[in-house]
Order: structure tokens, then C-alpha cells, then sequence
């Protein structure tokens, strides 16, 4: 039988983001030179590990653990000829916004029958994490220049999208990814070398995440991290490294301020998800739900933060949380766990720290619990501590107003997800 060639060789992911390099590539040679000096491209392989297998040892046979992920970006670099104070004081970086297919086919799951499951727990197939699509926005920000080489740190934020999720009826082992539509986070450290005028190749190590930042379950989430090599187009480079002293730098007076934040937040639980996996009898209509509650929560912040350059702020704060699935905690806990300390209320101390690009800014904090009573599975599966990451968007017409969204997590598993509003208020006279 003759073979039919099909469209969906073309409609492949490698296909389309070649397509995507070559069209770029073409348009680069179809344009003035001049008209591109800011805009460049780079396609990038990066074979990776899922790194939270370790929760799964001896409980789910996982033969294998590498995945593999293809992209490409398109760069925009900050120039010295027509730059600003910020582009010079984080040293003309360059903001990308990305495309990449992540394969992880080799990457299944299967409860391990030998394991003390109940037998209607245990499926005769293997489940599969799925391939992954991520569209996200990166700063590069270099760390050493030189004629041929260069070495920087990436940031990145997004969106992603996977192929297969959890699944009750064919997918039920995979605990990692419960929904289709995900959360990005992304960092890297990478070398490149200049190969000709506007070419380098380079290396480096990428780590990223992604979850459904506890909006909905199962919630894992997927850590990768491995090598990355990249191509990269960047007819900028030598005029940046040829004015690469030549500075904007206005003065910049460091001040104090006071930092007030309100967030409203939703998460699925963990205690329902464990209760209807594993504690409900398989011919309850619940057991192995896809349908979760969403709970709300919501928080404040007082902090006090001192603005030492343009581009930076660190400082300390206390944050207060309310949760209203407290009393549902208790419910489940009573079921099959001792009796353990409930309370809707949890505070917090934290080290804090913004890094500002003109009004947009990223905020991270790493936090400790002076006081939280969430029952009995969290004393095990939060720990102590806390993290938060978000980005927030300045309005100085609004006297500063700002608006943006975090997740919070123990140990990076997301706790919940939250729109914040935060009012920045300086001490002292501005100088």
C-alpha cells in the first residue's frame, strides 16, 4: 500500500517553531541593517529532568526522568545610543519574548503494585505527563562582556499549555499536571561565544516550572532542569560592546517606604484531592473526582522597604492570611487523621525584595510562620517557611497604585494563587 503523506507532518512542534526561525531569518535578510539593530533571535535545545520524582519513590514505577524541549526567542536589546537610566543600570539587558515545545514522552508513571495500595487503586497501564507548550516574556541580563564572549542570567514568566493532564479514566497516575492551561516560571545561566560579527553559539543550565498554582488538582507541578545549547542572532552586539561605558547615569537619591498590600486569592485543596484518591470507596461518585472546590483566601502585607538603587528595594515585612477552607480541613482530618489545631488565620514574618524596570516590577519573599494551624497534613507537607513570586505593574497616576498577581508556595508547591494591590508610600521629603 502506497504511503499518504499526511498534514500532520507538517503540523508538528519541531515543524512549526523551525518554520518560525526560518521565516525570522528570512525576514532579517529582506530588511535594512540598520532597522534592526535592536531586534535579534535565538533557537535553543535543552535536554532536561523532572526533579520532583523523589515523592514518588516507592510508591509509582518511573523507568525514566529526562524530557526534551526545543524554542525559539525573539530578542529586543536595550542599545546605549538611545537607552535610559534603567537599561544602564541593569547594563542595556535584553527582553525576549518566547516560544518552546517541551517533549516528555519518556516521562510515565504506574503505581507500583508491590506497594500497600488498595487493589482498586492499582491500573493495568501507565500514565503519561504529556507534551508541554510555554509562551513567555524573559530579561537577560548579562554578568560579563567581552569581544567574543558573554555570559548572563534570564528570568522568565508565562503561560503554558499541556497535551495531556490528569485523567481519572486513561490518565490517572499522573499526579504532576492537573489542568491544561498552566502557570510558566523559568531562570537560566548561559555562555556564549561569538562565532562571527552577528553570531554566537552558547551553553548554559536551565531550570524551570510549571503548575496550575494550586488551582486545581493534582498539583505536583513539574521542576525540570538540564543543559541548555543555543544559536543566537544579535547584529547589536558590537555596538554594545563598543559603547558599553557609555552610561546614562542620572543620580538617584535612596529613600525609605512603606509598602501596603491586599490579596485575593483561590485554591483546590490537597486534603481533597488525598481523600478522594485514596480514602473514598471506588464505587463512591466522588472517588477520583476532576471537579474540585475552589476556596478563597485573602491577605495583608506591612512592609518596610529601603529603594538602595533605581532598580532595587529589600526589605522586611508581616503578612497576614485568612483562609476560608480551614473548616473544611478539620472535616477531612477527623475522618482519618489524630486530632490536631485548626485556625483560619496565619502569620507570617519575610524577607522581601523588588526588582523595578520603570513601573513593571518583580517581587519575590522568603517567609517564616509566627503562627499557622492548618491541621495535621500540613505540618508534613508545608513545612515552616514560605515563598512568594509576582510580578506588579506601577500606575503613577493613581499615586502609585500598583496592581499584579503572586503565587505563594511551600518548599515551590504552590499554596494558592492571587491578584494583589499594593500602595507604596515614601518617608521622607523627595529630594
Amino acid at each position: 500500500m502506497p504511503y499518504r503523506y499526511s498534514y500532520k507532518h507538517i503540523f508538528t512542534p519541531h515543524a512549526c517553531l523551525l518554520a518560525f526561525f526560518l521565516i525570522f531569518a528570512g525576514n532579517v535578510k529582506a530588511e535594512e541593517q540598520d532597522s534592526l539593530t535592536h531586534w535579534g533571535f535565538s533557537v535553543v535545545a535543552n535536554p532536561g529532568t523532572i526533579l520532583n520524582m523523589k515523592q514518588f519513590d516507592g510508591k509509582y514505577v518511573v523507568p525514566h526522568k529526562s524530557n526534551f524541549s526545543i524554542g525559539a526567542e525573539l530578542n529586543y536589546a536595550t542599545l546605549p545610543a538611545d537607552s535610559d537610566a534603567f537599561a544602564s543600570d541593569y547594563d542595556f539587558p535584553v527582553f525576549s519574548v518566547g516560544l518552546k515545545y517541551a517533549s516528555n514522552k519518556k516521562i510515565k508513571f504506574l503505581r507500583d503494585p508491590e506497594y500497600d495500595w488498595r487493589p482498586e487503586d492499582v491500573r493495568n497501564y501507565t500514565s503519561y505527563l504529556g507534551d508541554t507548550w510555554m509562551l513567555y516574556g524573559a530579561m537577560k541580563r548579562k554578568l560579563y562582556r567581552s569581544k567574543k564572549w558573554m555570559a548572563d542570567i534570564t528570568v522568565s514568566m508565562g503561560t503554558a499549555y499541556s497535551h495531556d493532564k490528569y485523567d481519572k479514566n486513561d490518565n490517572v497516575d499522573n499526579e504532576i499536571v492537573g489542568s491544561r492551561w498552566l502557570i510558566y516560571f523559568g531562570a537560566g545561566l548561559h555562555a556564549t561565544y561569538r562565532i562571527a560579527p552577528q553570531w554566537g553559539v552558547g551553553a548554559g543550565l536551565e531550570y524551570w516550572h510549571v503548575s496550575n498554582g494550586a488551582l486545581n488538582r493534582p498539583n505536583r507541578g513539574a521542576n525540570i532542569l538540564g543543559p541548555s545549547l543555543a544559536l543566537t542572532y544579535y547584529p547589536y552586539y558590537e555596538t554594545v560592546y563598543n559603547n558599553r561605558n557609555a552610561k546614562v547615569n542620572p543620580p538617584f537619591n535612596p529613600y525609605w517606604y512603606l509598602n501596603f498590600t491586599v490579596g485575593l486569592g483561590a485554591k483546590t485543596l490537597e486534603e481533597d484531592w488525598s481523600y478522594t484518591q485514596f480514602d473514598l470507596p471506588s464505587d463512591d461518585p466522588e472517588y477520583r473526582t476532576e471537579d474540585f472546590k475552589l476556596y478563597t483566601s485573602w491577605s495583608t502585607e506591612a512592609d518596610i522597604m529601603y529603594r538602595y538603587a533605581r532598580r532595587w528595594a529589600s526589605g522586611v515585612g508581616i503578612d497576614l492570611f485568612h483562609g476560608s477552607y480551614a473548616s473544611r480541613i478539620e472535616e477531612v482530618d477527623k475522618i482519618n487523621n489524630p486530632p490536631d489545631k485548626h485556625s483560619p488565620w496565619s502569620v507570617g514574618i519575610a524577607a522581601k525584595h523588588e526588582a523595578f524596570f520603570h513601573n513593571l516590577s518583580m517581587h519575590v519573599s522568603l517567609g517564616a510562620y509566627l503562627y499557622r494551624e492548618m491541621g495535621y497534613r500540613a505540618k508534613f507537607i508545608e513545612k515552616r517557611y514560605y515563598e512568594t513570586v509576582g510580578v506588579r505593574y506601577m500606575f503613577p497616576s493613581l499615586a502609585n497604585l500598583t496592581l499584579g498577581f503572586k503565587v505563594k508556595a511551600h518548599y515551590l508547591k504552590a499554596d494558592y494563587t492571587e491578584l494583589v494591590l499594593a500602595m507604596p508610600i515614601r518617608l521622607g521629603k523627595k529630594q
